[in-house]
């Protein structure tokens, strides 16, 4: 009989190129939020497979990019901390984009890793053959990678032959979570990220990374079966703050319903879902109000 093996993989690659997609389906479900948007994921965000001989750890993490406040500061400390002390890292890139500037600045970064590093090629279904081919080039010529796969994170495409070469980073270990834990993440910090979901989902252009979202209260009612849910939604500006809310609070409302039926999924039970506004200017520089909504 073969031991156990078990490891910590970290996610890392450039805004958008479906880092979180592919974590919720190496896992099998959604504990990361996706968007359309860059920066979605700005804490790190453990998501743990677990098969009958071995665990794998994935530690997803924010997009990499150059900072423009304390939040984007700390998004990238996060990003490159998890770079330390695990058994393999998985390189994400955009095949359609192709490896762009600032993949290859994080590439020479990778380059200083102790730990083996595996490419993925996302996306492979919006990318041309031509795309692909070129990418795919490109990282072979950075000398970096012990393996290069392609696939569609969103589609499933490709996720095995990744499962396989990511089982070749691990060492006979323990088992570090047990058989039913995805996440290592709390429930109140889920259901807080599945609001900012929404919101990132619904709202213009220019508000988004001006929200925060932090989870006052969860109560599971005495009778059983109904959680309340109480939220404030954090944004920096008046003008913010009526557009969150909408039109006879038609806006809030719309992220209240799709959050709901989420946070259901999620926790398996009804949930009343209450929803705030509040503005807290500048928050997204102000360690105090960060350290608040759990970004430390």
């Amino acid at each position: 009989m073969s031991a156990y093996r078990s490891g910590f993989v970290s996610i890392i690659g450039c805004p958008n190129v479906g880092k979180s997609t592919l974590l919720n389906q190496m896992v099998g479900q959604k504990i990361a939020i996706v968007s359309a948007r860059a920066q979605t994921t700005r804490n790190r965000i453990t998501g743990v497979l677990s098969r009958p001989d071995y665990q794998i750890i994935f530690l997803d993490t924010p997009g990499v990019t150059n900072p423009k406040n304390r939040l984007g500061e700390y998004m990238q400390k996060v990003a490159y901390d998890a770079l330390s002390e695990v058994e393999g890292v998985l390189f994400v890139a955009d095949a359609a984009q192709g490896v762009r500037e600032r993949d290859a600045q994080l590439i020479e970064r990778l380059k200083k890793s102790k730990a083996p590093v595996i490419a993925f090629l996302n996306k492979t279904d919006i990318a041309s053959m031509a795309q692909v081919e070129s990418a795919r080039e490109t990282l072979e010529g950075s000398g970096c990678f012990t393996k290069i796969l392609c696939g569609a994170a969103a589609q499933g495409e490709g996720l095995r032959q990744l499962e396989t070469a990511l089982c070749g980073c691990l060492t006979e270990g323990p088992q570090y979570f047990p058989d039913d834990m995805v996440t290592d993440q709390p429930e109140r910090v889920i259901c807080g990220e599945i609001v900012r979901e929404k919101a990132l989902m619904l709202l213009r252009e220019e508000i988004p990374h001006g929200i925060g979202v932090g989870v006052d209260r969860m109560e599971l009612r005495e009778e059983g079966g109904l959680m309340d849910v109480y939220a404030t939604i954090y944004c920096e500006r008046e003008s913010h703050k009526g557009i969150v809310i909408g039109r006879g609070g038609a806006m809030l409302k719309r992220i209240g319903e799709q959050a709901r039926k989420d946070m259901e999924w999620l926790l398996g039970c009804r949930v009343n879902l209450q929803l705030w506004v509040k503005i807290r200017e500048d928050w997204r520089n102000k360690p105090s109000v960060l350290r608040e909504l759990g970004y430390e």
